[in-house]
């Protein structure tokens, strides 16, 4: 792939993204543990570590690891279907937080759609 610098990066969202959120001026391409580098190879701190998302670092290797092996045995499911993990991932959830039920979900969307059903 070609390379892009920052300025070509944030114009190209700027133009066809949509305007959720107004980032910092950086453009990160890389990220190792605690740090993370532009395009441009400037490296930074990772202090924030996308809103708590990577507290574990950035490509941390046992996590690369357990996603590597679960993706290629199978790599994701749709909920219109059960899986052979779920049930026991719900279960120790649950029992370990004290729950009844437990809604595993990537957005708040899936909250609002639960609560509504």
């Amino acid at each position: 792939p070609q390379s892009l610098s920052s300025a070509d990066c944030i114009a190209l969202e700027d133009r066809y993204g949509a305007h959720n959120y107004h980032p910092l001026p950086v453009v990160l391409s890389k990220g190792d543990g605690v740090f993370m580098w532009d395009v441009e190879g400037v490296k930074y701190y990772d202090f924030l570590s996308a809103y708590s998302a990577v507290n574990q670092g950035h490509c941390h290797p046992k996590i690369i690891g357990a996603l590597t092996e679960q993706a290629s045995t199978l790599t994701l499911t749709s909920r219109a279907f059960y899986n052979d993990a779920l049930g026991t991932f719900e279960k120790y959830v649950t029992q370990y937080f004290g729950f009844d039920k437990v809604l595993p979900m990537n957005t708040g969307a899936e909250a609002v759609e639960t609560a509504i059903k």
